[in-house]
């Protein structure tokens, strides 16, 4: 008889984000989301770590190649973030100032997105999961060559337990209750979701605000 489900929320007191290799080389290679689309989930999942005050960790591979520098925006965010320039690691998981920079966190939710999925993701989610970390990866954040690579990764994590969101189900979780914060996290919603600006201003309109 299989044991019953145990649903296991993310906690912002629990959590971490590691965003792995969001770098302007390996970005022009994702083609399963528009670019303009997938440079705004990226900032909209940084912005929710921030949000949160989720522990950061930034992370590159071979940044002096053709996988470039990291996206500025993310640097500019998190300047204070331990930031792990691998010299050449594909999976960030073996290198040991990433891995230890992980642990320093104290966190055992582990939150990741990155460029390419089946690769820069699934490499690290899977690790950390054979080391007994809880692995969120998030979907919408996370780009690759197509949508047959992009569901091969998917559902090779899947099979090994990890979880897989998107930035706003991510944050609908951590945030748990609207009464702890309206304004500041529909904010960030709209600035991320034209459609919910709408409804901000609606909100603000009857709270007699801009």
């Amino acid at each position: 008889m299989n044991a019953p489900y145990k649903y296991t929320r993310l906690s912002k007191d629990d959590a971490a984000l590691l965003l792995v290799d969001h770098q302007a080389g390996l970005i022009s290679l994702v083609q399963d989301f528009s670019p303009g689309e997938f440079k705004n989930n990226v900032l909209a999942i940084a912005a929710c770590g921030k949000y949160f005050n989720l522990p950061t960790i930034l992370t590159t591979s071979f940044e002096n190649g053709p996988n470039g520098p990291l996206v500025p925006e993310l640097k500019e965010m998190f300047p204070d973030a331990p930031y792990i320039a691998r010299p050449g690691n594909i999976n960030a998981w073996d290198n040991e100032e990433f891995v230890a920079a992980v642990k320093k966190t104290g966190r055992r939710q582990l939150i990741i997105a990155g460029v390419v999925t089946e690769v820069c993701v699934a490499f690290p989610a899977l690790s950390a999961v054979e080391e007994g970390y809880e692995v969120f990866v998030i979907t919408d954040a996370s780009g690759t060559f197509n949508e047959v690579t992009r569901h091969t990764a998917w559902l090779r994590m899947q099979a090994a337990g990890v979880q897989l969101m998107n930035w706003f189900g991510m944050a609908c979780e951590l945030h748990r209750d609207w009464r702890n914060d309206i304004e500041g996290l529909g904010r960030l919603f709209s600035n991320h979701i034209p459609n919910y600006r709408n409804l901000m201003t609606s909100y603000f309109a009857l709270m007699g605000t801009k």
